[in-house]
């Protein structure tokens, strides 16, 4: 079996490139590694809102799952974010009930939704944290342990679109990158991030 690595969420951060979209950053447990991927406006909600612990007037479509699966005895064991392709993430859910392990494939942005509601831990192989995840050195943690994920911010100078990302080098793509962490930018970071796994 492939090597895993437990994830925490960190936050959401809203994406300014995609309209109605988000980009959710989960951290490696004991590690200095962040994960961002870009989910949307539904799933960011049903997260926060789990979060948040707000209780919706009417069960939100996970957690109808959640009172489904308890109403038949199954629990969720786990979240796997099992691999990447293309920069798709994709995700299993793993069920248990007292005879049988079940797995089922998802969006990571509905299993970590799921998850949240179960208390249930999340993996990632490590794989995929090799290729997608973004490291962060001692001065990041400091200040990111001192303020809460906000925001990310558009700029004139960085392009938006992938497609505009083609036209700069892969030293130029490296500085973008450093630059976008450390202005806290994740979406920015996730499509360089991309970028740079198109030509390796």
């Amino acid at each position: 079996m492939d090597q895993t690595i437990e994830l925490e969420i960190l936050g959401l951060s809203s994406n300014h490139s995609q309209s109605g979209s988000f980009t959710l950053v989960m951290g490696e447990v004991g590690g200095s590694r962040r994960l961002p991927i870009v989910i949307g406006m539904f799933e960011a909600q049903a997260i926060a809102i789990e979060i948040e612990k707000i209780i919706p007037n009417r069960p939100m479509t996970h957690d109808l799952f959640k009172s489904f699966s308890s109403n038949f005895n199954f629990s969720i064991d786990h979240i796997l974010i099992s691999d990447m392709r293309e920069g798709v993430f994709y995700a299993k859910i793993v069920c248990k009930n007292v005879s049988k392990t079940v797995e089922i494939d998802a969006r990571p942005s509905d299993a970590i939704a799921i998850a949240v509601r179960f208390d249930a831990p999340i993996f990632c192989i490590s794989k995929v944290m090799s290729e997608a995840a973004i490291e962060f050195n001692e001065d990041d943690e400091k200040r990111d342990s001192q303020k809460p994920i906000k925001s990310s911010k558009t700029s004139t100078t960085t392009p938006k679109s992938s497609d505009s990302l083609k036209d700069f080098s892969l030293d130029k793509l490296n500085q973008m990158l450093d630059k976008a962490i450390n202005n806290e930018d994740y979406e920015k970071a996730a499509r360089i991030r991309d970028e740079i796994n198109r030509r390796n």
